[in-house]
């Protein structure tokens, strides 16, 4: 796969099965060299990039666990057991469900929600009100405004994603989530409003963005 590249990067910190960590590689060595000038100013040497020597240690026996056949298939079987509860539960999830995270459709979810409101942020704040589960919203806070126009760009299906990462979590945990979950489907009706933006920064706003409830 990466032969088929001129660069990637990887965040390790699911897939590498530590808690920090992640490295970039590049295939044309004069990019490479520019990139790491870059790297010495912001993170650190090239070598560690700004990580511990203990978090290097770490990861590089989690990329060699990860591709583990019995933890591949124990970390699948997981993502799809929480699917396919949400599924038995009437809840819209993008199928098939692979095996990294759980996308709620919050289109669907959401539906009666105007699409201005951030939808899959709602969710994600109704679910994080209710349970104390944090998903991530797919949708038009991460699309951003457009350069031009500065209008904000709404996603044809706006998604809540349910992601589970390395060895830390049990299937009472993914129960948990889906009846969390399903307490929120079945009062989602009630959810009459979502939210609009207070502030937030000229790029990259997913992170940092302050929002009310309309």
């Amino acid at each position: 796969m990466f032969a088929n590249s001129d660069g990637m990067t990887m965040s390790a910190k699911k897939d590498g099965i530590v808690n920090i960590g992640g490295f970039i590689g590049l295939r044309d060595e004069e990019l490479f060299r520019e990139a790491s000038t870059y790297n010495i100013m912001f993170e650190g040497f090239i070598s560690y990039g700004g990580m511990a020597g203990r978090d290097m240690a770490a990861l590089a026996v989690g990329l060699h666990e990860v591709l583990g056949q019995n933890y591949l298939e124990s970390r699948i079987r997981q993502v799809n057991y929480l699917g396919e509860k949400l599924i038995s539960y009437g809840i819209p999830v993008q199928q098939p469900i692979g095996g990294h995270a759980v996308f709620v459709d919050a289109t669907e979810f959401l539906k009666h929600v105007d699409i201005n409101e951030f939808r899959a942020q709602t969710l994600a704040i109704e679910l994080y009100l209710e349970s104390g589960v944090r998903g991530v919203e797919i949708g038009a806070l991460l699309a951003d405004r457009d350069p031009v126009s500065r209008r904000n760009r709404f996603p044809k299906v706006e998604m809540l994603r349910l992601t589970i990462p390395r060895r830390v979590y049990t299937y009472n945990h993914m129960d948990y989530i889906a009846a969390a979950m399903k307490n929120v489907f079945d009062r989602r009706h009630e959810i009459k409003n979502g939210y609009q933006i207070l502030r937030e920064a000229p790029i990259m706003r997913h992170f940092t963005v302050e929002l009310e409830r309309i």
